[in-house]
């Protein structure tokens, strides 16, 4: 994620900002530009100086205070945005609660949609390609007997609504054993199963996959159970980024996905605040970095590991300094820099498609060569 400034004043802005502090101007994020634009209203809709010859309106789930990203002015068009249009079902407006959970959660899902973009990577609707298409649907518990399970089948990414309350989100990873549970770690996770199906699976890249991940068809419900039953093999740390990705090599894939995209929005939000490390203590020089590359736009991955160790370092001692846990509590062996280089590597290769939005009668081809 990288700082944002405002066009007309100057003023460092945040992703989601809807109004400048020092100005007063509304502000919308436009994605085809991947910027936070100032606007200027125009009757029933806004003009953004930025962007001449362009109009547009706010996604239709801002009346609900839960997106600030802009549709193209077109009445009678599409109402809702590039990432707010793939949600299929969201919880009742008429309960406040929802509402106010709601906006965590799109907070958090817009985070993701910012790297989907920025890596290029197919990210079609539901209507737009039905059989491989993107969905979420946030749903409410009804009930103690009747959990709704955070997961993904297919292209639809199901999260409990649950999730966005802190509370109840810390109580299901003290439950679960886990270090780390976040909304946006939930959504990194499951779309890296999206993406193991679109850009692994069908390709040359499977082999490779299974090589250092496992062989992915064993089977899936008899590993978790085995995994809840007899928790993760002595020594995981040495090869898993963590306890729950050595239950399957499904698993394995879409925790160290989620990581990659972890590593690399981090880093570029080190690098929009000009980051740079050099410990006064520091004989071996491991610590001394300077973040000042786009991490989005790397071929290997050894030059976003020299930089992640120490800033994750910072993270941590930051958080120490004001008594929380550590903000990143995981190690990068050997085996799982070789993970993330391969997942690094298959989002270059998919990032350098143009892909194809087939129609709902139409053929649907994964991809199309890129011209």
């Amino acid at each position: 994620m990288k700082l944002f400034r405002c066009d007309h004043c100057g003023n460092v802005l945040y992703f989601e900002n809807t109004v400048c502090g020092q100005c007063g101007h509304a502000l919308g994020y436009w994605h085809a530009t991947n910027m936070l634009v100032s606007l200027e209203p125009d009757g029933d809709h806004f003009r953004a100086p930025p962007l001449p010859g362009q109009s547009f309106v706010y996604c239709a789930n801002s009346q609900h205070g839960a997106c600030n990203w802009l549709v193209e002015y077109n009445p009678g068009g599409e109402p809702f945005c590039r990432a707010c249009r793939h949600n299929g079902v969201i919880p009742p407006m008429d309960n406040p609660e929802n509402v106010a959970e709601w906006q965590v959660i799109e907070r958090a899902k817009k985070r993701l949609f910012y790297s989907l973009l920025r890596l290029n990577l197919p990210i079609a609707t539901r209507a737009e390609d039905p059989m491989h298409g993107l969905r979420f649907e946030f749903l409410a518990d009804t009930g103690a007997d009747k959990p709704v399970m955070t997961g993904h089948d297919s292209g639809i990414i199901t999260l409990s609504l649950a999730e966005a309350d802190d509370a109840e989100r810390e109580r299901r990873r003290a439950a679960m054993h886990e270090p780390y549970r976040t909304l946006l770690g939930h959504f990194r996770h499951e779309i890296g199963h999206y993406y193991w199906d679109l850009l692994v699976e069908p390709s040359p890249d499977l082999a490779a996959f299974r090589a250092l991940f496992g062989d992915e068809q064993i089977d899936y419900a008899a590993a978790l159970q085995r995994h809840y039953e007899q928790g993760a093999p002595p020594n995981w740390q040495q090869g898993y980024i963590s306890a729950y990705a050595t239950s399957h090599p499904w698993e394995d894939w879409a925790e160290t996905f989620a990581h990659y995209l972890h590593i690399v929005d981090t880093t570029e939000m080190a690098s929009a605040f000009g980051i740079r490390l050099a410990p006064k203590v520091d004989t071996s020089g491991e610590l001394r970095t300077r973040i000042d590359f786009d991490p989005y736009t790397l071929d290997g991955i050894g030059e976003l590991i020299d930089r992640w160790v120490p800033l994750s370092s910072l993270i941590n001692n930051l958080n120490r300094a004001v008594g929380q846990h550590d903000a990143y509590p995981f190690v990068l062996t050997p085996g799982i820099v070789d993970k993330l280089g391969f997942i690094q590597r298959v989002l270059r290769q998919a990032g350098q498609v143009q892909w194809t939005v087939p129609g709902p009668d139409a053929p649907i081809p994964i991809n199309a060569p890129a011209h």
